[in-house]
């Protein structure tokens, strides 16, 4: 038997139906907010995420899952949504319309890591970009939003931790100062953060190994380090945040995966999600689109799981989908005319399905049960005449065949 490949999924009718409710509160309070959705290709050229998300990353170094295609190009199944989002607005000239722009995105990705409980190697993202602003403002709404579609999902456990990490120039110093330290205490830490000293030393900060971890409490806090600029703008997102009422923590180990971030960054925390407990992070990236060849411009977002954030949710309200008429046939005979109201149903606006299996009457009529049909339409055996039955009150009446349709629009009660 072929299965999926390890670390994919199939969505099932059942979950499907929990995803949409999720798609649809995500959809309607963004909209609500002035985000416009995009999508970009599922492909994109590598160089695009080498450049944008960092060489020195792990998803680059390790996660990504690139080709070449036949004309010697090398592509990359988009492991993030902001690069994509970023080469979008700048391939469109989206500089040139009011500023700024506020998009969002509910998309597939793709990342080669070892799978677990809510982490796939492809997965859905919610995101979230405003581009052209450089507020602290921009920020806080978008921290404001995403806490507004968890909660309501029911993800009441969720902490926000919040850090700044200042700009690439205040970084330089002060990760001298925590290469320094790193070496000073190597024989502490895991192989893997020994390994990335000079690559990419920020990520010390995110060791699981508990060794490396009791190390990294001593450590320099870049938050510590950076300039008077940045800290005031740390300070007015913290502001309009107590404003808005939403509760966090100041997280001075929190550093993100990716190099393009600046001054403000952010993560909320599911503890009913274990070790890995991230639901959705983001943060300020106002150089990215410059170093992708766009003019200068301050940008900020951030992307939510939306298989953790399902695992995270409370109950959702889901319904099954109601089915206005449920055509069944007497005898074999009648199925073309069946299909012809079928058909005139359908043209009319109904929710309309047909028997396709070769049921009995009575195994018809369990089956239109079954779907929460609300009328059935029983076409004779010459199919000029159909009895009509309304479901919820069990009322039913012979008709003209070409009266049904009708008279399921008027609603008429069938006595």
């Amino acid at each position: 038997m072929i299965q999926a490949p390890r670390g994919t999924f199939d969505v099932l009718p059942e979950e499907a139906a929990r995803r949409e409710v999720v798609e649809a509160l995500a959809k309607r309070i963004l909209e609500s907010a002035g985000f416009a959705r995009i999508e970009t290709p599922a492909f994109e050229h590598t160089e695009l995420f080498a450049r944008g998300v960092g060489e020195s990353t792990d998803i680059v170094q390790k996660e990504m899952y690139s080709f070449e295609d036949a004309g010697g190009r090398s592509l990359t199944l988009r492991p993030e949504g902001t690069a994509p989002v970023c080469r979008a607005y700048i391939e469109h000239g989206m500089h040139k319309l009011p500023q700024p722009v506020k998009l969002f995105y509910l998309s597939s990705f793709f990342r080669a890591e070892a799978p677990q409980r809510g982490r796939h190697r492809q997965f859905w993202q919610i995101g979230a970009e405003t581009i052209g602003s450089a507020e602290p403002a921009a920020d806080a709404e978008l921290i404001l939003l995403l806490f507004e579609i968890l909660r309501t999902l029911g993800v009441r456990d969720a902490v926000l931790h919040l850090s700044s990490l200042g700009t690439p120039e205040a970084r330089v110093e002060y990760l001298d100062e925590l290469k320094t330290y790193l070496r000073a205490h190597q024989d502490e830490l895991s192989e893997e953060t020994r390994g990335r000293i000079d690559l990419n030393p920020l990520r010390a900060f995110d060791a699981t190994d508990a060794r490396t971890r009791a190390t990294m409490t001593n450590a320099p806090k870049l938050l510590d380090r950076v300039s008077a600029d940045d800290l005031e703008h740390f300070a007015i997102v913290r502001r309009l945040l107590d404003d808005a009422g939403v509760m966090y923590e100041v997280d001075p180990t929190l550093v993100r995966g990716l190099d393009y971030y600046t001054r403000t960054v952010y993560e909320f925390r599911s503890p009913s999600l274990g070790a890995q407990s991230g639901v959705g992070a983001g943060g300020r990236y106002d150089r990215l689109i410059e170093q992708l060849d766009g003019p200068a411009t301050p940008a900020s977002g951030w992307a939510a799981g939306v298989e953790r954030m399902l695992l995270a949710a409370g109950e959702l309200p889901t319904f099954p989908a109601v089915t206005d008429l449920y055509v069944a046939v007497a005898e074999p005979g009648a199925s073309a005319r069946a299909f012809e109201l079928l058909r005139a149903a359908r043209r009319a606006g109904l929710s309309a399905q047909q028997e396709l299996a070769g049921r009995s009457l009575k195994g018809q009529l369990k089956q239109a049960d079954r779907i929460h049909a609300r009328y059935v339409a029983i076409v004779g055996d010459d199919g000029t005449q159909t009895s009509l039955r309304n479901m919820h009150s069990g009322d039913q009446r012979e008709l003209p065949t070409g009266d049904v349709i009708r008279a399921i629009l008027r609603g008429n009660r069938l006595s």
